[in-house]
């Protein structure tokens, strides 16, 4: 095998010898596997994994080997029968299929055990033996089609294990079962996925490249290595050309950058050592280092853009440990140290690839400083001395797995998230697109209740210093969309955003935050601003119940109630014995609606507050106390065409903030 070297190999032995829980684990984890006899489909029958999904409550159905045809919702227990839930269980069972390769070769290795073996070699002799006749189809939004599978990353998922695992048991083959395995299998998938990796940025593209890579370097095929690396789009351009300037992948999710990086780091653990190898270019180290900026005070990242509920806990310990032990840099070190305070060091890269020692005094990963970061367009306002945060979002449109939300906002304090980012659930599921991508369901602007079009905000002014930070920022809809590298839907509605520019600037002070909002909207469309708000509202003034559409988003939304709004209105929302006073305020004549909406995953609601104008100039400010003591109120704001003049009581004083709408500094005074 190649994966490893016979030293590296007796050291990962000695290791295993240590953590004898460690087989239990994998002979766990691939239970369904080992308890039944292999099952390997004959046909390209196999769809897509994400649309196992319950289309009622937006979670995961649970897959059960014995049940290709009823597929059971874990909160009510129905039952979902038919497509599109019948082929994602294939896709279910070719995935487990092909981890098995990967982990019951290892354990072969690792133990002799003749039953790992057989196993692994049933499974690739059977997909050899179906695979080239597989017929190819898709039809997975913005995917490539796939042969065993739907798409062309589900494609290379599979293939990568299937190599692994060939790498593992090749030696115990014969010649001609290699031979047929290599041919029809290995050679197979990597001629499918060269003639269907697309000419664009994308995490699958890295993915595609990262399995092709692979099975470069276990059949020796420099042509497979060529194309895999150093072509258009291979994993050097990706490296050199996914990143914006402090190291985010283009995409914006920390989900996706995560799993662009688990492609690069899957090719470098055959490829380390090599010419081939990637390592000593700066692009990792940056990979790995952002998104560690990002954490919020709970220790969890922003599940901003794509990412599915659970996809923004850190648990990244298999990549880590990798890079950990590669560059041997302290603060990686201390990501391991934090993901192994819940759970014990035998993840099984811990166990082969993981260096000997972690850091023995591990500083605290959760950032206490206020962060902006203009080039990935994301400013995290922080509290050193506290857990108060909030998260404005004004970075680049970033193509198919993007949200709608240029300059939308997330709010946390005493622990919760108050104005959270909903993220997303299975793409397959209908709430996907008709619900969480929306602008309408993210704390930003909405024109005509349609989504934002693509767009690449503005920082218009930025400062920091001990008393006070000061953001204001820019979307401007008047000119031509901009254009990315990579494949996304064409946009809708574009002609209602036309010459529309949204300011959003946040005053980010000791107790409190402002969010100052000015929209131009020279056609006087119909606005709405939206914030909505994990709590429960508290008694205001009294609002009627209102007629809301019943199609599209607006199909997710009930209990809504409107009310004029021109001054100041206070507001106070509770969740169990925490509480978020907040008041929004503006000049004009306007309405409030309050509704409630799902959460995520949509097993209960949460409130929304959504303010609507069609004033050709809208503005509208909010303050929010953050103080936990009732400290602060706004008591009055003077609307003025250049500014908004802020009069806040603060613990019995007044104070007088006068905050800019276009670019400009704030002034306070008593």
């Amino acid at each position: 095998m190649i994966q490893f070297s016979d030293p590296a190999f007796s050291i990962c032995k000695a290791r295993i010898d240590e953590h004898p829980d460690f087989i239990k684990a994998i002979r766990e984890d691939n239970h369904d596997i080992l308890a039944s006899p292999v099952l390997v489909p004959e046909t390209g029958i196999a769809t897509w994994n994400l649309y196992y999904f319950c289309p009622e409550h937006s979670v995961r159905l649970n897959w059960n080997r014995q049940s290709p045809d009823a597929h059971c919702c874990p909160v009510d227990g129905k039952m979902w029968r038919g497509e599109p839930w019948d082929g994602a269980w294939w896709r279910g069972l070719n995935g487990l299929n092909a981890k098995a390769c990967y982990q019951l070769g290892l354990l072969w290795q690792l133990t002799g055990e003749k039953e790992y073996y057989d196993k692994v070699r049933q499974i690739l002799l059977g997909y050899a033996k179906f695979y080239p006749g597989y017929e190819v189809h898709g039809g997975i939004p913005c995917n490539g089609p796939g042969k065993a599978n739907a798409q062309t990353l589900c494609e290379a998922n599979c293939h990568l294990d299937f190599a692994l695992g060939y790498d593992l048991i090749r030696d115990a083959l014969s010649a001609e079962e290699r031979h047929y395995i290599e041919q029809r299998l290995l050679r197979e998938g990597a001629d499918f996925l060269i003639a269907h990796r697309a000419r664009q940025l994308h995490n699958h593209e890295v993915k595609i490249s990262a399995t092709v890579g692979v099975i470069g370097l276990i059949l020796e095929d420099t042509d497979y290595l060529e194309f895999a690396v150093n072509s258009e789009y291979g994993l050097r351009y990706q490296l050199e050309h996914g990143l914006l300037d402090e190291g985010l992948w283009f995409e914006g999710s920390v989900h996706y950058h995560f799993y662009a990086l688990q492609g690069f780091c899957a090719f470098e653990k055959l490829a380390r050592g090599t010419r081939w190898s990637l390592l000593p270019l700066p692009g990792y180290h940056k990979m790995l280092d952002f998104p560690l900026d990002l954490l919020l005070p709970d220790g969890t990242f922003p599940p901003i853009n794509d990412c599915i509920t659970g996809q923004q806990a850190l648990t990244h310990s298999h990549i880590y440990e990798f890079f950990y032990g590669e560059y041997g840099t302290t603060r990686y070190g201390d990501v391991l140290n934090t993901i192994y305070l819940s759970q014990p060091r035998t993840s099984l890269d811990a166990l082969l690839y993981g260096a000997n020692k972690l850091p023995g005094d591990s500083r605290a990963l959760v950032p206490c400083e206020t962060l902006h970061a203009p080039g990935a367009g994301l400013t995290v306002f922080r509290k050193p001395d506290g857990d108060q945060t909030i998260l404005l979002k004004h970075s680049p449109f970033g193509g198919e797995h993007d949200h709608h939300d240029r300059l939308g906002i997330m709010l946390f304090n005493q622990g919760h998230h108050w104005l959270p980012d909903l993220g997303t659930t299975g793409y397959g599921a209908p709430a996907h697109y008709q619900y969480y991508k929306n602008s309408a369901t993210h704390n930003t602007l909405s024109i005509g209740r349609t989504n934002q079009p693509p767009a690449v905000p503005e920082v218009i002014y930025w400062e920091q210093n001990p008393g006070y930070c000061w953001l204001q920022t820019k979307v401007d809809w008047s000119g031509a969309l901009p254009q990315l590298d990579s494949h996304y839907p064409p946009a809708e509605n574009t002609e209602i955003w036309q010459d529309v520019v949204f300011r959003r600037s946040i005053l980010w002070l000791p107790d409190m935050a402002v969010d100052v909002v000015e929209v131009e909207n020279p056609h006087q469309q119909a606005l709405d601003f939206t914030l909505h708000v994990d709590g429960n509202l508290a008694e205001c003034l009294p609002g009627k119940a209102s007629e809301w559409p019943n199609h599209g988003v607006d199909a997710y939304f009930h209990s809504v109630t409107c009310r004029q709004l021109n001054g100041v209105m206070p507001l106070s929302f509770h969740h169990e014995n925490k509480k978020l006073p907040l008041w929004i305020a503006t000049g004009q004549e306007a309405c409030l609606f309050t509704a409630l909406a799902p959460a995520n995953p949509a097993t209960r609601d949460i409130s929304y507050l959504v303010v609507r104008s069609n004033q050709a100039c809208f503005h509208l400010v909010t303050l929010y106390d953050l103080s936990t003591r009732d400290a602060v109120s706004l008591a009055n704001v003077d609307w003025q065409p250049d500014s908004a003049i802020l009069h806040i009581d603060m613990e019995g004083e007044r104070r007088i903030i006068t905050l800019p709408w276009k670019k400009g500094i704030p002034l306070f005074s008593d």
